[in-house]
């Protein structure tokens, strides 16, 4: 019977250790914790990594930062974060680059104990909704109001009268979705303005330019346009130089990245909506901190957005 209890208990301390090594690195006992990115080929998320990278240096925490190549490629995103998951990481950070497809991963995490954190875009409610997933918390921006502050901007700098066309997002991808939704419901309360081309440049400049220099040739009088990313609103920026028509064209992204502001302050572009990625990526890491700390956080975190124009685009205090 004494050699019988003893077995129990060996293996009752067994299981508690191998339980409390779940995601901490054997080198140093600091917890592990991911950032799962959308890519690393855009400077929003690369000003995201940074902040993440700093709240982790601040706490101690062991930063995993890894991302597709293409914002596209959500089946990467996917393999990424399942191989995390082998690894028995301690909490996850994800940007989705599938609002849907999202959610069979996080059900995995799930099952796995792992907490996760979602950033920038919101898992699809419904598809949610269907499935025995749970999020801890979601970090990110008010893109719907972030898309009607660049429709109303762009409404005022025509005169409440002209010619707009969109680059969309990715379609289905509740970050773009939100954004143009936003921008066409600022465009209805002005009839005067009218949307003659709307379509996708998949977040990347050299769509944003192929798209756009179509769009020229199909509406050579369209007046403004209206990019869901600083990407390809950058992409338009180069497809309206090649036309002549600098100057000539009213140009909003969105992001705020730092090339983006240089070219508002040269006039190329005219505004941008910045969301502070980095304070995203920090609040990530942070709000991952406390959950493995066995802490509650809140179901939500609204990071402040803002137009950015030549007036403060070169401001040090400007959110980015």
């Amino acid at each position: 019977m004494k050699k019988g209890l003893v077995f129990i208990l060996l293996g009752m301390l067994s299981i508690t250790f191998l339980s409390c090594q779940r995601g901490v690195d054997q080198a140093g006992g600091a917890p592990r914790i991911a950032l799962v990115l959308k890519t690393l080929n855009n400077p929003f998320f690369i000003d995201m990594q940074k902040g993440a990278e700093e709240a982790a240096k601040k706490l101690g925490v062991n930063l995993i930062v890894q991302a597709a190549e293409r914002e596209v490629d959500v089946e990467k995103q996917m393999q990424i974060i399942e191989n995390l998951i082998q690894t028995k990481v301690a909490a996850l950070c994800v940007t989705p680059s599938g609002s849907r497809e999202i959610v069979p991963a996080i059900e995995k995490a799930n099952r796995a104990g792992i907490p996760v954190v979602i950033v920038d875009t919101r898992v699809d409610p419904k598809t949610m909704g269907e499935s025995k997933g749970k999020i801890a918390t979601f970090i990110g921006s008010d893109n719907y109001e972030g898309g009607k502050l660049a429709g109303e901007f762009i409404a005022k700098k025509l005169g409440g009268k002209g010619k707009v066309a969109v680059l969309e997002g990715i379609p289905g991808h509740e970050t773009g979705d939100s954004r143009l939704k936003g921008f066409r419901d600022a465009i209805k309360a002005t009839p005067g303005i009218e949307i003659v081309a709307s379509q996708t440049a998949n977040w990347e400049r050299d769509q944003g330019f192929n798209v756009f220099q179509n769009i020229l040739q199909s509406h050579p009088d369209v007046q403004a346009v209206f990019a869901c990313s600083d990407l390809m609103a950058l992409g338009a920026v180069e497809a309206i130089a090649a036309a002549k028509k600098t100057g000539q064209i009213t140009v909003v992204g969105f992001d705020a990245s730092d090339e983006a502001r240089k070219a508002v302050l040269s006039g190329a572009m005219d505004a941008t909506v910045a969301q502070s990625p980095a304070t995203m990526g920090a609040m990530a890491v942070e709000n991952a901190y406390r959950l493995l700390k066995g802490e509650q956080v809140k179901e939500e975190f609204v990071v402040p957005i803002k137009l950015i124009t030549k007036e403060n685009a070169g401001a040090t205090d400007a959110s980015k």
